[in-house]
């Protein structure tokens, strides 16, 4: 087995009820931070870590979540026409070249730990890191994830990781 982790698992099948009623339509993972939905950036943060697979673990009405992805010539092509080079890289660049996505379906929710497990043939005998695009983390470059796989290949032994931060003047 390899010291290396090269795959991320992303449980994304959930039905966001937290987000309600912004996610009866709209899977909550797309939920736009500024201009980035936030499962994007959890997919850059496995990215700057040396992860080059990214295993998405879907459920019913998640289908925007592998678009948002998928590569769009179309939309490309006319922003292109249109004389926005910027955003047409944007677009192309969401993953890069030699970033792979897998899309594996969880049929029936039956928690996180089943979320993983319905990954287990994507991952393969492979370690991997679960990121749970749930939260938005700030000021975290470049990640807790890159930490992780570092202590990883140092080690070779298995690390869980859970951050959470207290505001002392939190506005609302």
């Amino acid at each position: 087995m390899s010291n290396k982790i090269r795959k991320a698992v992303f449980p994304v099948a959930g039905f966001g009820t937290r987000f309600l009623p912004a996610t009866k339509a709209m899977p909550k993972e797309l939920l736009p931070i500024v201009d980035k939905p936030l499962i994007q950036y959890a997919a850059e943060e496995a990215i700057a870590a040396g992860i080059d697979t990214l295993i998405f673990v879907t459920g019913r009405n998640k289908r925007a979540i592998e678009d948002h992805f998928d590569a769009n010539n179309e939309l490309e092509t006319m922003l292109r026409a249109k004389g926005k080079e910027a955003q047409a890289e944007m677009v192309r660049n969401i993953i890069p070249a030699g970033v792979e996505c897998i899309f594996v379906r969880q049929a029936e929710q039956l928690g996180l730990g089943h979320a993983v497990l319905c990954a287990e043939r994507a991952v393969g005998g492979d370690p991997f890191a679960v990121l749970l695009a749930d939260d938005f983390l700030t000021d975290s470059k470049p990640g807790v994830t890159a930490d992780l796989v570092q202590a990883f290949a140092a080690s070779g032994k298995s690390f869980t990781s859970s951050l959470s931060r207290c505001f002392t003047n939190p506005c609302h």
